[in-house]
């Protein structure tokens, strides 16, 4: 007879007989008593799994390759292991695993108990279901253990998890010179680069762009995970603009890494499970910092969270050529590339085209490439002339500020308290003829009354932010319109460089939505889209700290031009 070992090791250590905590030491035992009963072990079929829980059943490797020799013949007729917990700790997936060996012809033995595990009456199967579900209760209880011990480090304010980047764990001993607890310390080197990360995204770098930035480098980065190469990734950007922990605040217990089953499955935890407390010592991003680089991500998962290309606004984020992520292609919407192309001569051609025909996605036939320099110049043309146009800038400026003299302000609290009135008068009404309405009326009236409730609340906002707006006096008016004029000027200087990185910003607050480049015949396509003077007034007026009605009176402006290649 063949014999055949199993050795399994959890994580979790507590609680547990010294032959189950190595797997070497339950190899040597087992090898010791298939010695001692004239089995000789069938090499191939030791089957190890070092580190993994007894719940995880199709994440074990040795036992899957353990399972899977069962067929078509097992070359070992013997399985030797310390116990029936180390097969598993979950009833089920433990006693149908003990009936495949059994139907393969396999014999199970435990060498801790000195006897076979048998499957052959009903009173063997209620033994082994025993056997189990004492097995499943000592692995929750190690769990709960587990739990117990972290929350307690958690609500002190010590070290619950394990290393995170941009800070090193000290170990910390009593007055005993025993070992009390960890804490941790800000690892200046990585702070460094986490720093250099918010600034990134705050100036508009995706998380791809931050990663291809950090590499070039040559930026710390973190422990790398199964042998991957020790470098930044899109992923591991993402994962340190989102830890709250960069800017002093820890939480613990915001997730749960097992479901009911004990299988790995990371699922989240009732905010009210959640220990948190905020250490200012630990704080490596500036409050100031982080709400930029979170406001600007909040911007971007709103423009891109719907499908309607056209009409998404333009991100004016860092890039080499003036229009990536500005303009669309007429014929599919989507986005243009900027492409280059060199010649014999060894001239470089730069050019933009539509993303996806180059891509090979087959939705669009708009193969044709409008040389970048004239698509560029048109545009800032159309913006000079038809939206930063002195004249069309004063009107326009003006016309916000009329609105603002005398009692502006006043006059739209008054609007819109006088509404408020008549829609709460109307919702009370709803009210009461629910009350007296019969049933086939009550469907019609409850959501009558759910919209005017909204309304109700629309109008409360409404009324509360006019409320915070100061009154605008005659200094407040000459400093503004100086102030805006000021601006456009600057704007119309800035638009004649030939520098993206100035350039963008402008462009994109210029403009509602992104401009659209159409093919019309060979050679010649039309540029087209919508401007507006809407940031102008908001970049003004918001850099104050205020916010006054001048900002929701922008001018938008339609321009259209054709492009011709010679």
């Amino acid at each position: 007879m063949n014999g055949a070992i199993y050795a399994r090791k959890s994580n979790e250590q507590k609680g547990v007989t010294d032959e189950q905590k190595s797997v070497a030491r339950q190899e040597d035992n087992a090898r010791a008593y298939a010695h001692a009963h004239g089995w000789p072990i069938h090499e191939p079929s030791v089957f190890v799994d070092d580190g993994i829980s007894g719940a995880q059943f199709a994440g074990r490797p040795g036992f899957v390759r353990l399972m899977n020799s069962l067929k078509p013949k097992p070359p070992f007729n013997v399985l030797i292991m310390s116990e029936i917990s180390r097969l598993g700790r979950e009833q089920i997936e433990t006693a149908y695993a003990l009936k495949q060996l059994s139907v393969a012809g396999v014999r199970c033995f435990s060498y801790l108990e000195d006897r076979e595990i048998l499957m052959e009456s009903a009173t063997d199967k209620f033994l082994l279901s025993a056997v189990n579900y004492a097995a499943e209760i000592e692995r929750e209880k190690a769990s709960q253990r587990v739990h117990d011990a972290l929350l307690r480090k958690a609500r002190a304010g010590h070290v619950a998890t394990g290393a995170k980047f941009g800070y090193e764990n000290i170990p910390t001993v009593d007055a005993s010179g025993r070992h009390s607890h960890v804490e941790r310390r800000i690892n200046k080197d990585a702070a460094t680069v986490i720093v250099r990360i918010f600034s990134l995204s705050r100036d508009g770098h995706g998380y791809k762009a931050i990663a291809k930035i950090l590499n070039a480098e040559g930026a710390l980065s973190p422990q790398s995970q199964g042998g991957r190469p020790r470098n930044w990734a899109a992923s591991s950007v993402c994962e340190v603009l989102q830890s709250e922990c960069y800017r002093g605040l820890m939480t613990w217990n915001k997730t749960r890494d097992r479901d009911k089953w004990g299988l790995n499955h990371v699922t989240a935890r009732p905010q009210a499970d959640w220990v948190s407390h905020r250490n200012p010592k630990l704080q490596i991003v500036s409050d100031e910092l982080w709400n930029a680089v979170h406001a600007r991500l909040a911007t971007v998962r709103e423009v891109y969270a719907g499908g309607d290309r056209a009409n998404r606004p333009a991100l004016a984020g860092p890039a080499k050529y003036l229009l990536s992520n500005l303009a669309l292609c007429g014929s599919c919407g989507s986005g243009m590339w900027a492409l280059s192309s060199g010649s014999g001569t060894g001239r470089i051609y730069r050019s933009y085209a539509c993303a996806s025909y180059h891509a090979g996605r087959g939705q669009c036939r708009n193969n044709t490439r409008i040389p970048l320099d004239l698509a560029d110049g048109e545009l800032i043309d159309a913006l000079m002339k038809d939206v930063l146009d002195e004249q069309l800038v004063l009107c326009s400026v003006n016309a916000a500020l009329a609105t603002l003299r005398g009692d502006g302000v006043s006059g739209q609290l008054k609007a819109v308290e006088a509404e408020l009135r008549k829609v709460e008068q109307e919702h009370a009404r709803y009210v009461r003829a629910i009350g007296i309405a019969g049933e086939r009326k009550v469907r019609g009236l409850l959501d009558a009354l759910e919209s005017s409730g909204q309304r109700v609340a629309e109008l409360q906002a409404e009324r509360d932010h006019v409320r915070t707006v100061r009154p605008f006096r005659a200094g407040d008016i000459a400093r503004t319109r100086r102030e805006l004029l000021d601006l456009a000027h600057h704007w119309r200087e800035l638009l004649t460089e030939e520098d993206p990185q100035h350039t963008r910003p402008i462009i994109a607050s210029l403009l509602e939505g992104r401009v659209t480049i159409t093919p019309k015949r060979k050679y010649e396509w039309e540029l087209s889209g919508r401007g507006t003077l809407f940031g102008l007034f908001a970049f003004s007026i918001h850099q104050q700290g205020a916010r006054h009605p001048l900002a929701s009176h922008p001018t938008g402006v339609n321009f259209r031009r054709i492009i011709r290649a010679a």
